[in-house]
């Protein structure tokens, strides 16, 4: 991760240390000492897609909808994934991949499969070939999650030859169905989840880093410049071990979260229980950063996030082979009105401390981008952007290239015995120290929070306003549905500046300041 260094940001560090003089307050945001400036890697706001319901099928492909393309893709979810520049989406899963053979998904013949994963039947009419055209239309780079359960290291190298070689039997094969050109994909993860029991073709701690290894191996075989990634967690446990064993082979370790556990009981958590969740994720990210540095790979090895949400997906049944799958209640999952500013606050907290370890994390992929959990709810006749779609347009849209480190003092938001911070804070400056965007989210449901701004943020002369953008609806539950698409959006407003830089941020809110 670059590092930049300016003349007018060192201004800005050196003011850092202005007397705080708003009397009273309990909030504050000023730059932390000695601050400098880190570069972000805009692949963590990416996505991830998995054949699960309908997510593919009816979600992103839609052959004959009269809002698909010549080739099947819905072109108004292709503009809204456009919208917020997608930079990397994650394919084919997920538990869908640890059963999942390519071959079946390329050519002119496909023949349909059972996932075992999912317990239903697969058409194998998106594959290889139409993800990555999906890919290029969207404008963002394909990264594949290959087969570590029923798959074989072999398996993996094949696939990359197909996407990345124009000879071979398969650089041939890709030739032959009509794409004479090699992909050239670069993004590859060794296996999904192989930790957990769930996952048909599981490993133990002492199989998975010999496996990864050698898996790691044959692949690059095939293309040395490949960004490799493998199934993680932030458990010293299973880590370690797999660094010890392929972390020369890495570039990436591959963690996923979920918060609002709703697997098989699909009852989501109240607001505020859901704020308790928000200190979570930056806790897993530290911890693994302790194991990274523990297994002396921190001069090579990043973070991936590759599955986020803060709600699991339904799917009574997974993992309780016995009980079998109750297919039918995953339309669950695209109940609209679960989407609230729950999710969107949530998912500012979650940006917020990947942005604070841009220099260890730097990718990061919502689980999924459409349907289920997603951002974007894709239905025959049109598509809704839910809550979390408009805070991850902010992000993309209004942030500055690097963040700064913050010093934020604020009070606590309780909930039973929990608590934690009422306000999380991130700031961005562009290279040359000019422009600046401060994102505050505001976890209270009900109260404003009047926060003291530090003249070392300004270069000692605070305004009188600022330009800001504010998410946030008519209550802490409201959600965007069909034919009421506008209850959250994003909108403009000029924020005061009161005496000793102080401004007041919305409940339930996610604001971004510029300057």
């Amino acid at each position: 991760m670059k590092r930049i260094f300016r003349s007018g940001i060192s201004v800005v560090a050196a003011a850092v240390m202005s007397a705080f003089t708003a009397s009273g307050q309990d909030n504050s945001i000023k730059l932390a000492e000695n601050a400098s400036p880190v570069e972000y890697n805009p692949m963590i706001f990416g996505h991830f897609i998995e054949h699960f319901s309908t997510q593919v099928y009816g979600g992103i492909f839609d052959p004959g909808n009269p809002l698909s393309d010549e080739d099947g893709f819905r072109k108004d979810v292709i503009e809204a994934l456009r919208e917020i520049k997608a930079p990397i989406v994650r394919w084919p899963g997920g538990c869908f991949v640890s059963t999942y053979h390519w071959m079946g998904g390329v050519g002119p013949v496909r023949t349909p499969v059972f996932d075992k994963s999912w317990g239903v039947e697969d058409p194998n009419t998106f594959g290889t070939d139409e993800y990555v055209k999906w890919c290029r239309k969207v404008g963002c780079e394909p990264y594949i999650c290959t087969n570590a359960g029923t798959g074989t290291p072999e398996e993996m190298s094949d696939w990359v030859e197909y996407c990345n070689l124009n000879y071979g039997k398969f650089g041939r094969l890709r030739a032959e169905n009509g794409h004479p050109e090699p992909y050239g994909v670069k993004y590859w993860s060794v296996g999904n989840e192989n930790y957990g029991s769930w996952e048909l073709g599981a490993r133990t701690v002492d199989e998975w880093g010999p496996y990864v290894c050698e898996s790691s191996k044959l692949m690059r075989s095939v293309t040395k410049d490949l960004k490799l990634l493998a199934a993680a967690n932030s458990n010293r446990e299973w880590t370690l071990p797999l660094l010890r064993k392929a972390g020369w082979q890495l570039d990436f370790v591959s963690i996923h979260g979920y918060w609002d556990f709703l697997t098989h009981e699909n009852n989501p958590a109240p607001y505020l229980k859901c704020m308790m969740y928000t200190d979570d994720p930056e806790q897993s990210i530290m911890q693994t950063i302790d194991i990274i540095r523990e297994a002396g790979c921190d001069d090579h090895i990043k973070i991936a996030y590759d599955e986020w949400n803060l709600r699991s997906w339904h799917h009574p049944g997974h993992g309780r082979l016995r009980e079998g799958f109750d297919v039918e209640a995953r339309k669950n999952n695209d109940i609209n009105s679960t989407y609230t500013m729950a999710d969107a606050v949530f998912s500012a907290c979650f940006f917020n401390a990947c942005l604070r370890h841009a220099d260890y994390v730097e990718m990061a992929c919502i689980s999924p981008c459409v349907n289920t959990r997603g951002p974007i709810y894709a239905y025959r006749d049109g598509l809704l952007k839910r809550s979390t779609y408009h805070t991850i347009w902010m992000y993309v849209n209004l942030l500055e290239k690097n963040v700064m480190p913050l010093d934020v003092k604020c009070g606590r938001l309780e909930f039973g015995d929990d608590s934690v911070d009422k306000i999380d804070a991130v700031l961005t400056v562009d290279d040359a120290g000019g422009r600046y965007a401060l994102v505050i989210a505001n976890k209270d449901p009900e109260n404003t929070v009047t926060i003291a701004l530090d003249a070392g943020l300004f270069g000692g002369k605070i305004p009188s306003s600022l330009k800001s953008t504010v998410l946030n609806g008519n209550g802490p539950d409201d959600y965007n549905e069909v034919g009421a698409e506008n209850h959250i959006v994003p909108r403009e407003k000029r924020l005061p500046v009161g005496k000793g830089g102080l401004i007041t941020v919305e409940p339930h809110s996610v604001t971004v300041i510029g300057w």
